[in-house]
């Protein structure tokens, strides 16, 4: 059984790109959200496996986001994502509660699933 994803991006483009890779990848995608409240609002209501994570939410940024996920009973993983190199971003992703990062241009099913528990 394929593991669920959403996914969690202002940009539309990415978000039907990561759908296209995530789905190949065997990752079946059971939502998307632009911005953070929604995208919090899919994680708790539709509980995905894993929630794919964009850093540069329009309402909140996605670490913020992420650490909010897991007070969820029952979390998902989270696997931050962002066009950014994951070296800018420190200590941040460990501290949130992501199990990882993975840069937009390296996203693949394999880059996640690589990552999750």
């Amino acid at each position: 059984m394929a593991r669920t994803i959403l996914i969690v991006d202002d940009h539309p483009s990415f978000r039907s790109s990561a759908r296209r890779v995530l789905e190949a990848g065997g990752f079946a995608v059971v939502g998307e959200a632009a911005d953070a409240a929604t995208g919090f609002a899919a994680a708790r209501d539709l509980r995905p496996d894993v929630v794919l994570l964009d850093v540069g939410l329009p309402d909140a940024d996605g670490f913020r986001v992420a650490h909010c996920i897991n007070t969820l009973s029952d979390p998902p993983q989270v696997v931050i994502v962002s066009s950014r190199d994951s070296s800018d971003f420190g200590p941040l992703v460990a501290g949130c509660g992501a199990c990882g990062f993975v840069a937009k241009a390296d996203l693949s099913g394999d880059a996640v699933a690589a990552l999750l528990l």
